[in-house]
């Protein structure tokens, strides 16, 4: 699927079915990937897995992985931060990103766990260091404590279970390589 287009669809179905939309939803498809590199930080979370997308297709994979988790980490907080969104907004077009984004990207990622594991880490260090406008640590210091945490529980997973990552992968005709 091309880069457009998995960033596209999970919007697409969104717009289809919300009744409401994100505060600060848009379509960042059509911004050119230097000023999506830019700016996606200080953007809504969408914009970090629009950004992801369209540096997996231009090739930029390990790129790609830490801004897929990027936009998680960003995503979570910003859902536990505003537990009132309605269910067909920002909680949907998560869901939507997380399945058709994350999929392809994912598959890539497990193919080399320690890298993966690195990528994580590196992902909390970024977000620690990196200012958040849409949902500020003073905002709602345990919702962002929690996610990070989250975050840290699964790098420890994937080191503590390479091997068995590794087997379950080969089993199912997946390279364990990037």
């Amino acid at each position: 699927m091309t880069s457009l287009a998995r960033a596209l669809a999970p919007v697409a179905i969104f717009l289809a079915m919300a009744t409401s939309v994100p505060v600060k939803a848009q379509d960042y498809a059509d911004v050119p990937l230097a000023k999506l590199q830019e700016t996606a930080a200080s953007e809504h979370p969408s914009a970090l897995y629009v950004l992801a997308s369209r540096l997996f297709d231009t090739g930029a994979r390990s790129d790609a992985v830490f801004w897929y988790y990027a936009g998680q980490l960003r995503y979570r907080i910003h859902l536990q931060c505003n537990p009132d969104l309605a269910p067909d907004g920002d909680p949907a077009l998560f869901g939507a990103l997380s399945e058709v984004i994350g999929n392809e990207i994912n598959r890539y990622a497990f193919g080399d766990v320690e890298a993966l594991a690195g990528t994580l880490e590196a992902v909390v260090e970024w977000d620690e260091a990196t200012e958040n406008p849409i949902n500020p640590r003073e905002k709602c210091p345990e919702a962002h404590m929690e996610v990070v945490s989250g975050l840290q529980d699964l790098r420890g997973y994937l080191l503590e279970n390479v091997d068995l990552i590794r087997d379950e992968r080969e089993q199912a005709g997946l390279d364990n390589t990037w």
